[in-house]
This record gives structure tokens, C-alpha cells and sequence, in this order.
């Protein structure tokens, strides 16, 4: 498969890393025409604001949301999840596609940021080393949407809606590689919804 990971600003080279390991081309994601050769997309941890200006700068925002719209798969960690979201309480530039209300910057400044073993019952029983930095939470999901993680006091900090899925974590910094597997595996044939 070939898996564009946007590369204006954030963690967009770990996810690079993660996708290469499990055997995928990686296409840099810059301009509109990057988008033309993808099959999947990967919109990566950062800050949104400024993901959200840059997309709109480099003519990015509509075309992206387009293929979201049509169906291919897309992750979105971190500000990725937030700039997804239909929601986030502010106005600034989203993609907007997921049914889903997410509150920036939730856990706190970046001395708050932490790790913790998460369980995800769609991945296995084998818990996933969970950074988040900075983070957000998804503080609501529409009936679109399902839930696909929650820390121990009931916190989403994952969801998928069909070709769509969001993580409050980091999944790129862990070295783990089996969020990314089910990501391409599970959206690929999902389509929007």
C-alpha cells in the first residue's frame, strides 16, 4: 500500500518509520498533487492550529477532506484526531469529518504528558505502550462513531467512524507497530461512512 503521511509540521518522519517497517511506501505529503498516488493517509501529532493554517496555506484543506469523504483510510494522533474532528469547541481549520467532540490539550501542559499500558480489545489482549504528549480527548462520540480505547477512568482516547481513526496517542513513538497494522487492515475496505 501507499501511505501518505503529512508532512507540514509534527511527528510525520515516526510515523514514516512505522509504516516502512510494516512494508509500505510512504509518499511525504505537502502539496495537492502528493495526495493523487495515496491509498491511505496518516495526518500526524503537532499543534492544530498550526496544521489547521498550513493546510489551508498550501491548499491542502478541501482536497483532503474530499478524500477523506470518499473513503480512504485515514489516522489522525494527537492534533491529527483533533483536526479530524467535527468538533473541537474553537474555530479554527478541520477537516471535520469525524462525529466525534474532542478538547484540546486536555491532560494539561507538556509536563503533564505521560505514559500508560492501554488496552485495545480490537488489537488483542496485549496492552499498547500509550504517549501522550500534550494531548487531547475525545470527549464524545455521535452514532457514527465507535469507541475503540478509554483509559482506566473511562477517558476515550480512541475511536473510528468506517475509513476513519483517532487516537489522543501517540501510536508512531512507541516502537509497537500493531496500531498502524490495524489501522491499514481494518479502514482499508470501510469506506466513508
Amino acid at each position: 500500500m501507499r501511505v501518505g503521511v503529512l508532512a507540514l509540521q509534527g511527528a510525520f518522519v515516526e510515523h514514516r518509520h512505522a509504516l516502512e517497517r510494516l512494508g509500505h511506501e510512504v509518499v511525504e505529503v505537502r502539496l495537492p498533487d502528493d495526495l493523487a498516488s495515496v491509498d491511505a493517509l496518516v495526518i500526524p501529532g503537532g499543534e492544530s492550529t498550526t496544521i489547521g493554517k498550513l493546510l489551508v496555506d498550501y491548499s491542502l484543506l478541501e482536497p483532503i477532506r474530499r478524500r477523506v469523504q470518499e473513503g480512504t483510510p485515514t489516522l489522525g494522533t494527537c492534533a491529527g484526531a483533533i483536526v479530524l474532528a467535527k468538533d473541537i469547541g474553537r474555530d479554527q481549520p478541520l477537516i471535520g469529518t469525524m462525529d466525534m467532540v474532542v478538547n484540546r490539550n486536555a491532560f494539561g501542559r507538556q509536563i503533564q504528558s505521560f505514559e500508560t499500558d492501554l488496552r485495545i480489545p480490537a488489537i488483542g489482549e496485549k496492552p499498547i505502550r500509550a504517549i501522550f504528549i500534550r494531548a487531547p480527548i475525545i470527549t464524545s462520540v455521535g452514532p457514527k462513531a465507535e469507541v475503540l480505547a478509554r483509559l482506566d477512568d473511562g477517558t476515550i482516547v480512541a475511536a473510528r467512524q468506517g475509513n476513519m481513526v483517532a487516537t489522543a496517542f501517540h501510536p508512531e513513538l512507541s516502537g509497537d507497530d500493531r496500531f498502524h497494522a490495524y489501522w491499514l487492515e481494518t479502514t482499508a475496505t470501510a469506506g466513508a461512512r
